[in-house]
């Protein structure tokens, strides 16, 4: 149950992320979650969306550098403690967690956090042995299509 994410490496400059995104918007996708980080005059924006197959073809036309990542999206209990609880379940088995993000809105009472794993199916199997519900595609009306 790994989605598939965009990550797309846009120069720190003004109007860069409105052009990427507008460009996603214009193509009629829909932004299901996305980080931004800084590196060093770059930004690395991280984006789930509606059709991935389609915002890699615009991504391409705009001729920004972009890849596509796995990534799991977990659902945690939305308390104090929650994501430490996890975390060390990962720590204790030895998986890594190179970046994470979460995502606001929801309605169920949990926090939803997408991961970046050092060992993505492991973690699967440790989440899911320790009832932490992984999110599908289908949960974030995403289209799954060969990306």
């Amino acid at each position: 149950m790994k989605l598939k994410q965009i990550s797309i490496f846009l120069e720190n400059s003004p109007g860069r992320l409105y052009e990427a995104t507008q460009a996603l918007g214009e193509a009629g996708l829909n932004l299901r979650s996305l980080s931004i980080s800084d590196i060093s005059g770059f930004g690395v924006l991280r984006i789930l969306v509606s059709d991935v197959a389609t915002a890699r073809r615009v991504i391409m036309e705009k001729q920004l550098p972009a890849r596509v990542d796995e990534v799991v999206a977990a659902e945690i209990v939305d308390t104090p403690g929650s994501l430490a609880k996890t975390l060390k379940l990962l720590m204790e088995n030895k998986v890594n967690v190179d970046y994470m993000y979460a995502l606001a809105g929801t309605s169920s009472g949990k926090a939803v956090m997408v991961f970046s794993f050092s060992d993505n199916d492991l973690a699967i199997t440790l989440l899911q042995e320790n009832k932490i519900k992984i999110l599908d595609a289908e949960s974030f009306g995403i289209l799954e299509s060969p990306a």
